[in-house]
């Protein structure tokens, strides 16, 4: 890299309710030198965001748009009702929609559950945020039917909240731009998939695949060396061609005594004077 480049980086977009100190944390433990910029968003800007490249990915709410997105899902929420703590619903461990007929129910602007019909009694006016909704609920007013993990991001100590068994719920995923799959994007992916720093999938590791190789290299060298420092110790071969060696020379001695032996017999006795 020269020094007129920009140094690499990567944005991620999340939307409220979203937590996603765990998967940085692991990107600058693995990408130390490729900054990670975390940018929060209303969940009806998310997807624009990424249309206009503002940010590399995004972990946003379903649906999006499948001919321009590609996304993984995560998890699915469960969907509670945001109560007063002295309410009367608090005196059961979950609710129904049909226990909120005859509630005032807030619909704000920035429902995320997409109902075909909002619970209960409608408000005079709709809240502008979920936001301005948890507070009108804790003025008494009325209350509110969200994802758990928007009920925890503007928790109150004077409220609390119940499931909903029978209520949609939202879904929150990864999605990126399909025509922008980069390294970058397929290493957070790796990440938010719970794959190990060595995993074959995604980006090589060049490290990771050089010491196999090595090993290898090495086991083949000891292997070499073993034979050529054993010099001493002899291999199968080695040992027949021994034992043949001494087989043949022990034939051929007898051979040559019993000749000896043979000629000698032969000859003519000398005659004593």
């Amino acid at each position: 890299m020269t020094g007129s480049e920009p140094s690499p980086s990567f944005r991620l977009a999340y939307v409220p309710g979203v937590t996603p100190a765990k998967w940085g944390r692991i990107w600058n433990e693995r990408l130390p030198d490729v900054p990670l910029t975390l940018l929060q968003l209303p969940a009806a800007e998310a997807h624009g965001a990424l249309r206009e490249g503002a940010a590399d990915a995004g972990i946003v709410r379903l649906p999006v748009d499948r001919t321009f997105f590609s996304a993984i899902p995560l998890y699915t929420e469960t969907t509670v009702v945001v109560v007063p703590k002295d309410h009367v619903i608090t005196a059961a461990d979950e609710v129904s929609v049909e226990d909120l007929a005859d509630e005032v129910v807030f619909h704000p602007l920035d429902d995320v559950l997409g109902w075909d019909t909002p619970p209960g009694e409608p408000a005079f006016e709709r809240p502008a945020t979920t936001e301005d909704a948890v507070e009108l609920v804790a003025a008494g007013v009325g209350l509110l039917v969200v994802p758990q993990s928007l009920a925890r991001l503007y928790h109150r100590r004077d409220l609390t909240y119940r499931p909903v068994t029978d209520a949609p719920q939202s879904a929150v995923a990864l999605a990126w731009p399909e025509a922008a799959h980069t390294d970058l994007v397929e290493d957070f992916i790796g990440i938010v998939r719970g794959r190990t720093v060595n995993s074959t999938r995604g980006r090589p590791q060049p490290q990771a695949q050089a010491q196999p190789e090595a090993r290898k290299k090495g086991r083949t060298t000891d292997r070499g060396s073993g034979g050529g420092g054993g010099g001493g110790g002899r291999t199968g071969a080695g040992r027949a061609a021994g034992r043949g060696g001494r087989q043949q020379q022990g034939r051929s001695g007898s051979g040559s005594g019993g000749a000896s032996g043979a000629g000698a017999r032969r000859g003519k006795p000398r005659r004593r004077s």
